[in-house]
Formats: C-alpha cells, sequence, structure tokens
C-alpha cells in the first residue's frame, strides 16, 4: 500500500534542499529543526528511499532528492497559490503575506510599519525574510515573495513598484577622526582612509565599488561584514570609517562614540521602493499590506 506524501513535510524539504542546512530552513519556517529533521525522516520513509545527504556542513540532495526538489517546488508553489486564492473570497482581509526585504528596510522602517498593519489586520499572517535586493527581486519575479523591499533600481517588466522609504547614505566616524570637521564629505575624502565594508556582493557594496571607479579609484575595505552593527563595532574600535544608510546609522551609531557626516555626492540620495510581481486581481491581504506600507 503507498504511503500518503504530507504537503507541509514536502515544503520543510523544499526549504531544506534550498537552504542547504536543515538549521537554517527550520529558521526560516519558524520550526525546531529537530521537528524538521522528524518530517523529513518520515518524508524519505513515504518515499522508501533516502533523499538528503547530511553532514556536519549541511545537506545535499541525492538523484531521488533533485527529482523530488523539482515536482516539489512546483506542488508547493501551487498549494500556495490555491491557498491565497481561497483566502481572497469573504469579508475579512486574512491569510499569510510573503514579505521579502533588504536589511536596512529591516532595521529602519519596516518594524513600525509593519506592527501598524498587524495592528489593522490582525487575521493576516506576514512572513518575512530579509534578503539582498538582487534576491527580493528575483523572489518577486518567481513569485516566492509576495512583496519584496529593496533598493531603487531597474527592474524587469512584469513588476510593479512603489515608493517606500527616503533612506540616504552617510558616513560614521569614531569620535576624534580627521574628517569629524566636516559637516559633509566627498567620496573622493573618504576613499582616502580605511574603510569598513557591508555584506560583499550586496547592493551597496556593488554601488560603492562602481562610484569608486567613475573616481578611477578603487573601494577596497581593510574589513568586511554581513551586518550594520558589526560594521559600527569596527569603526567604534578604529578599524576604518563606513558608508552606510541613514536608518543603520540612526539605529547603531547615535551614541558619542562616533560622528555621522552626510555624503555629499548626487548618488547619496538612496530611496527604497516595493516591488510586487503584476497580479490582477491581486490577493487582498497582499493589496492591503503593499497599501500600509506605502511612503
Amino acid at each position: 500500500m503507498a504511503r500518503r506524501v504530507d504537503p507541509y513535510s514536502l515544503r520543510l524539504f523544499v526549504s531544506a534542499a534550498r537552504a542547504g542546512s536543515i538549521v537554517r530552513a527550520a529558521g526560516q519556517e519558524h520550526i525546531a529543526p529537530s521537528a524538521l529533521s522528524r518530517r523529513l525522516a518520515d518524508l524519505e520513509h513515504a518515499f522508501g528511499t533516502a533523499l538528503l545527504i547530511r553532514s556536519p556542513r549541511g545537506v545535499a540532495l541525492t538523484n531521488a532528492g533533485r527529482m523530488v526538489l523539482a515536482r516539489g517546488e512546483k506542488i508547493d508553489e501551487d498549494l500556495q497559490a490555491l491557498v491565497r486564492e481561497v483566502q481572497t473570497e469573504g469579508d475579512e482581509v486574512r491569510g499569510t503575506v510573503r514579505l521579502y526585504a533588504n536589511m536596512s528596510a529591516v532595521i529602519g522602517f519596516l518594524p513600525e510599519r509593519l506592527r501598524a498593519f498587524m495592528a489593522a489586520y490582525p487575521q493576516v499572517e506576514v512572513s518575512l525574510q530579509e534578503n539582498d535586493t538582487r534576491d527580493v527581486i528575483r523572489a518577486c519575479l518567481d513569485d516566492r515573495a509576495d512583496v519584496g523591499i529593496g533598493v531603487d533600481m531597474a527592474v524587469p517588466g512584469g513588476l510593479d513598484a512603489w515608493p517606500f522609504a527616503t533612506d540616504p547614505l552617510q558616513v560614521v566616524l569614531p569620535a576624534g577622526h580627521a574628517l569629524a570637521k566636516h559637516k559633509a564629505l566627498r567620496f573622493a575624502q573618504v576613499l582616502e582612509h580605511p574603510l569598513i565594508g557591508i555584506h560583499q556582493g550586496g547592493a551597496l557594496d556593488r554601488s560603492l565599488h562602481e562610484r569608486a571607479a567613475e573616481l578611477h579609484r578603487t573601494f577596497a575595505p581593510a574589513v568586511s561584514v554581513s551586518s550594520f552593527d558589526a560594521v559600527c563595532r569596527m569603526v567604534e574600535a578604529g578599524l576604518g570609517i563606513a558608508v552606510i544608510p541613514t536608518s543603520a546609522a540612526a539605529a547603531y551609531a547615535g551614541n558619542p562614540q562616533f560622528v555621522r557626516r552626510a555624503l555629499d555626492e548626487p548618488w547619496a540620495l538612496r530611496e527604497l521602493r516595493l516591488y510586487a510581481l503584476r497580479k490582477s486581481p491581486r490577493p487582498r491581504a497582499v493589496g492591503a499590506l503593499i497599501e500600509s506600507l506605502r511612503g
């Protein structure tokens, strides 16, 4: 007798395969790693074969696992689409909205707006993931995200976009730094000093490399880290200075240990936008979130 495949376990398998890690997938799916591992074992039992190769470095797919992933992604997308379509029916705005947002939106503007939205729509659950802007755009295009928030950039056709927030770039320096005497700084001045980088390959990192190249200079951070709070700790320790969004500077460099100066460049006026795959009709919960978040 054929064993029944549980759709939720299939979704967890897809998450684990994409993340390459049971622990990371568990965090994304808001489930304990041990519970997710049991679900995966049950799924493998239902198929009668191993789907994942487990090691201390994470998980990799077996041949059978690759087959299940290819079909499972489509099944999970179809099921989630069905759920969202059904949730558009009725008088109440309810359901789950998948929101992808970049780092500066998450720390600077999103929490308060999200709190107001959830108070106004208590029947709506928001599943939030933090990603670089490129990954946010790709998730929207792939219909893995209902709404995305990222830096304003040229995007492929098929995406709608709305203003979200203005988040200009600032220079963060340790108190007493030689550049602190200036009210605003040009990027050429910044490049004369040791730098702290953020998220190699990310939107801000790529932009700073491009702007330095325009000046026939090189953006070569002495240290690169993966979060804005880590950037500010490096600056506080005197390892360099950094160019980061105002939202991050306000969150992590607002004490007397730091000096914050405007970056006097036309491109420093950084805009964040909402993105969503063009759909008609749009699920009511998704439309409500977009309207609530628009700046």
